[in-house]
C-alpha cells in the first residue's frame, strides 16, 4: 500500500510563494502564518491564500510579534489545522505601482536615469538592511537605487563609482 498522495499540491501558474503556515492555535483552526510580505492586502480579511491544493479565506487576521496569527473560513478544525502545519502558502500578486515586487525585478533590464544599460537583473538577494538587485554582470545594485520600475525596464539613480567597485583599472 502507497503512503504517497495522489492530490496535485503544485500552485497554479502564476501564483507566488508567499508564506509558510505554523502550528495551529485553540482548538478551532486557528494558525500562526509566516507572511514575507509586510503588505496589509496579504493579510488582510477576505484575502485568500492557496495552501495545499485549496484556497482559504481569511477571515480573522492579527499581527503576533513576526508572525500573524489568522483564522480562515471554512477551516474550524484543529485536526486539518495540524495537517496543514509546514505547509507552503501561495497567493496572486497585488498590484501596487508603489512598490517593486522581487518577480517583477528578476529578469528586467537595468539602466541608468542617463539611459546607461547595466544588463539584466537574475536574482534579488535578502538583506537585513534591504534587498539587493543581482546583475547578470555579478554587480550589485541596492534596491533604494531604483527610481522606477515600467514594462521590464528598471530605473536607477545609482551613487558614482558604484559600478568601478572591483574593477582594477
Amino acid at each position: 500500500m502507497s503512503t504517497s498522495s495522489t492530490t496535485d499540491h503544485t500552485p497554479p501558474v502564476g501564483l507566488l510563494h508567499v508564506g509558510r503556515l505554523g502550528r495551529p492555535h485553540g482548538v478551532r483552526g486557528e494558525m500562526y502564518v509566516d507572511i514575507f510580505s509586510s503588505h496589509a492586502k496579504r493579510v488582510a480579511i477576505g484575502s485568500k491564500l492557496w495552501v495545499a491544493g485549496k484556497w482559504y479565506e481569511i477571515s480573522k487576521s492579527k499581527a503576533q510579534a513576526e508572525r500573524w496569527l489568522m483564522t480562515f473560513k471554512d477551516l474550524d478544525d484543529r485536526t486539518i489545522a495540524e495537517r496543514l502545519t509546514n505547509s507552503d502558502v501561495y497567493g496572486e500578486p497585488i498590484d501596487d505601482p508603489s512598490v517593486v515586487w522581487v518577480h517583477e525585478m528578476v529578469g528586467s533590464t537595468v539602466v541608468d536615469t542617463q539611459g546607461n544599460d547595466y544588463g539584466v537583473c537574475v536574482a534579488v538577494i535578502d538583506n537585513p538592511a534591504h534587498p539587493i538587485m543581482e546583475l547578470e554582470s555579478g554587480a550589485l545594485v541596492p534596491t533604494p537605487f531604483i527610481v522606477s520600475n515600467v514594462d521590464g525596464c528598471i530605473t536607477i539613480d545609482p551613487p558614482e563609482g558604484l559600478f568601478e567597485i572591483g574593477d582594477e583599472s
